[in-house]
């Protein structure tokens, strides 16, 4: 029998090594442009076109490549930054794996250019399909351009996965905010199609989340800063009424490097605890640095994900600097009296601790250590803190709405998707109607009562509603009498693009309006006169917090942001009428027992299990 083994011609094992680091235009981007940081430029130009697809260039003032530098670059595993296996774990630059230029070669064609300061001339590199097409001196700036054309060209399978254009840009953006916060001593420029989204000078960290993240943040940010002999952490949160209801603007950096990590997120959770509502989410922009030895960033592919040798030292560090900086805020507030008085007045302003919450805070032992300078390795350690659950208080308890059986300890109720007919409820079935606490909607029947979570009933109305919109039933707009300009962030307005003709199926009527800016023509009808701007700006918000589940397609995260955004929410008086009309609409649906997220909307009490609670 012959030999069977061989070894993968060198182009086809660089593109199965590109489908780890290289799998979407934005992971070119983020590549590109950690390599322009690396190579200490204090200007970096990210030049698009087609979302990437057809080209993504990065152009850097650095300190350029030799000529033999230049050719290497584009070998698997060549890199300036690694010598021996004790570097590993001694990095402090943004890229080292030594394979993005080399994926990227093997899945686009590439052109560089490149010079150093000292040299007369530089280089000129043309690679297709990892092959070197031409290599020549030329006349060049100092720095490195590099241009990626025709991204997957050589992989067509992987190219028809792709998304939309306006879908692949918003990946990009991201992947831009996340290096453009890391460095704000660098000038960043973006331009998509020709049109510069993205200019941003050189200036504070402070200064450049305010330009990424919109004007408006300028007063709502509280600075953090605290030094240990084991680790720094140093950045900005939001002030507690920028909080939102949905995760948006949270940016975790180590060593500069952006990570996502649930677990360090509970921690900054954990420190508005009483100052934020349970359902709402703080802004933060924070830097943690400590000795790379203490931590290991080549456990992913993308280096997004890493592992702390002490994780629950670096735990109690976040939440105990973040709280310091919010009792220091709560002392001595200071007011924006440009601001509109109203903003003013609210509690979360003018009062955001108690004097009770002051002294609980100032009084804890994780508090005091961290008030006292390089102390960090005197945290007490305590297995039974509020670590214990960290994972359940972080990820959202969303059953699967598909064989849902809720079954209360005095069973008096037992509801799945199959008993619905059994249970035999109609809406004339029911009497009386009584709101509870703007909540609730207790109503009568002749086998006892239901109660109603109306905010959960409504999501169903309307999820069925959208659904049958989404499928050729089109949901009539109301055009507006004044039409409303809404200008976003450069990431919503890409965002806003991408859902665009989906809304308009949905009763939104959104025309482009110049960078950034769009005009509301038209909303559905639910949507009050005046309310517009803020619709759509929470309907983005929902948007973005469902876009992490990826088991929903881009229409349905759409049309259970847009249930949620519209639902009756809790506190909301209800007329007579009202809740004789929900609960109407609400048996009247397909499967009216289950919110779109598998939460019950009703629960039953019958009148036999009501006799046996007294006894009878």
């Amino acid at each position: 029998m012959p030999d069977i083994i061989q070894l993968l011609p060198d182009n086809i094992a660089n593109q199965i090594a590109a489908g780890e680091v290289i799998q979407r235009p934005a992971s070119a981007v983020k590549e590109l442009l950690e390599n322009a940081v690396d190579a200490g430029a204090s200007e970096i130009k990210l030049v698009i076109n087609d979302a990437g697809k057809s080209l993504i260039q990065v152009i850097d003032n650095g300190k350029g490549m030799s000529e033999t530098d230049a050719r290497m670059s584009f070998e698997r595993h060549a890199t300036s930054k690694i010598k021996n296996i004790e570097d590993l774990f001694r990095i402090k630059t943004m890229g080292f794996r030594g394979e993005a230029l080399a994926s990227i070669a093997a899945v686009a064609q590439v052109e560089l250019k490149t010079k150093k300061a000292e040299d007369e001339t530089g280089t000129y590199i043309e690679i297709e399909n990892s092959v070197v097409k031409k290599q020549e001196l030329i006349a060049s700036a100092n720095g490195t351009s590099i241009a990626m054309k025709n991204l997957f060209f050589s992989v067509p399978a992987r190219r028809n996965f792709l998304k939309s254009n306006a879908a692949e840009m918003r990946h990009i953006v991201d992947e831009f905010i996340r290096v453009a916060l890391s460095f704000p001593e660098i000038f960043f420029s973006v331009i998509s199609n020709g049109q510069e989204i993205f200019h941003l000078e050189k200036g504070t960290l402070k200064q450049r989340i305010v330009q990424i993240l919109g004007d408006s943040l300028n007063a709502k940010l509280v600075s953090v800063h605290e030094n240990t002999d084991y680790m720094n952490i140093y950045g900005f949160v939001g002030k507690p009424e920028a909080a939102k209801k949905t995760r948006g603007d949270q940016y975790f950096f180590v060593n500069n490097r952006f990570i996502k990590s649930a677990y360090l997120n509970h921690a900054v959770m954990s420190a508005y605890q009483e100052m934020i509502a349970a359902d709402s989410f703080p802004l933060y922009v924070l830097f943690v640095d400590l000795d790379p030895a203490q931590v290991d960033i080549n456990v992913h592919p993308t280096k997004q994900e890493i592992k702390f040798e002490d994780e629950k030292i670096v735990y109690a560090f976040i939440q105990a600097a973040v709280k310091h900086s919010l009792a220091q805020f709560s002392i001595t507030p200071t007011l924006d009296f440009d601001l509109d008085p109203s903003i003013q007045q609210l509690d979360a302003v003018s009062k955001p601790f108690t004097t009770e919450q002051k002294n609980e805070t100032a009084s804890s032992s994780l508090y005091q250590t961290f008030t006292q300078k390089n102390q960090a390795h005197f945290i007490e350690r305590d297995n039974t803190s509020e670590l214990k659950h960290w994972r359940e208080f972080y990820e959202p308890r969303i059953p699967e709405a598909g064989s849902r059986n809720l079954e209360t300890s005095n069973e008096q109720l037992i509801i799945n998707n199959d008993q619905i007919s059994s249970l035999g409820l109609q809406t004339s079935d029911f009497g009386i109607t009584i709101q509870l606490h703007n909540t609730y909607i207790i109503a009568q029947n002749n086998r006892g009562f239901i109660l109603i979570n109306q905010q959960l009933a409504h999501e169903r109305i309307l999820y069925e509603r959208y659904v049958a919109a989404s499928h050729g039933k089109a949901i009539a707009a109301q055009r507006s009498l004044f039409p409303v300009t809404l200008q976003l962030s450069t990431q919503d307005a890409i965002l806003l693009t991408d859902l665009m003709n989906d809304l308009n199926d949905l009763g939104y009527l959104i025309e482009p309006f110049g960078k950034d800016a769009f005009i509301v023509q038209g909303t559905p009808a639910d949507v009050l006169e005046g309310n517009e701007k803020s619709a759509i700006e929470n309907l983005l918000e929902q948007f973005k917090h469902f876009s992490s589940d990826m088991k929903f397609s881009k229409r349905e995260r759409l049309i259970r942001s847009l249930a949620w955004q519209h639902s009756i929410k809790p506190g909301i008086a209800l007329a007579e009428k009202e809740m004789e009309t929900l609960i109407e609409e609400l048996f009247n649906c397909s499967q009216p027992n289950i919110a779109p997220n598998g939460n019950p909307t009703y629960i039953e009490f019958k009148k036999d299990y009501l006799e046996k609670l007294f006894g009878k």
